[in-house]
């Protein structure tokens, strides 16, 4: 409503780099255990499954992968290579890593997201598939989930509901801001 009044408040794109890394990197400290425990007390799983509280630099990357995956279905084009720049660039400085490693990588498991996740485009279910599988689920699983190699879809179901909290909320950030460079 205040928009429409006053206009939208503009953000910078590099402030908006540091917004989403510090609350991708946030939110991933505080509730992979969250996660962790979800896995843990699903009842799809006969045995429950060995996943560490402190395991999270897999989740971590598909998370950001994820998150990025959705930048250019939000902002502009050339936009969203920057941004996407800048994020990477920040995060190769809290991870030091080298940039064209850490891109690398993220792009590999972008991949990953869209293979585990073929034909659809959904993010969400794609992150899902893809903890299911970096975590080596399937074995905990009875007999007939584990023998096909793929995720029961109640605890899939359970774990996108979860998931939702990974994910950056592009469109609102667009909506209320404008971003400039």
């Amino acid at each position: 409503m205040f928009t429409k009044i006053f206009g939208k408040k503009k953000l910078k794109e590099d402030k908006l780099a540091n917004i989403f890394v510090n609350s991708i990197l946030q939110t991933t400290e505080e509730c992979f255990s969250d996660i962790v425990g979800i896995i843990k007390e699903s009842p799809e799983f006969v045995i429950t499954p060995e996943i560490e509280d402190n395991g999270d630099s897999k989740f971590l990357l598909v998370v950001i992968a994820a998150n990025l995956k959705e930048i250019p279905r939000h902002l502009e084009a050339h936009q969203d290579n920057r941004v996407i720049n800048l994020i990477i660039t920040k995060l190769s400085g809290v991870f030091n890593v080298e940039f064209d490693k850490l891109e690398g990588t993220l792009r590999e498991y972008q991949s990953y997201l869209s293979r585990v996740n073929h034909p659809s485009n959904n993010n969400l279910y794609a992150m899902s598939k893809a903890v299911f599988f970096k975590y080596n689920l399937g074995q905990y699983q009875e007999e007939y989930f584990k023998n096909m190699n793929s995720p029961n879809p109640l605890f899939l179901k359970r774990l996108d509901e979860a998931m939702k909290l990974f994910l950056f909320n592009w469109a609102e950030t667009k909506e209320n801001h404008q971003l400039v460079q």
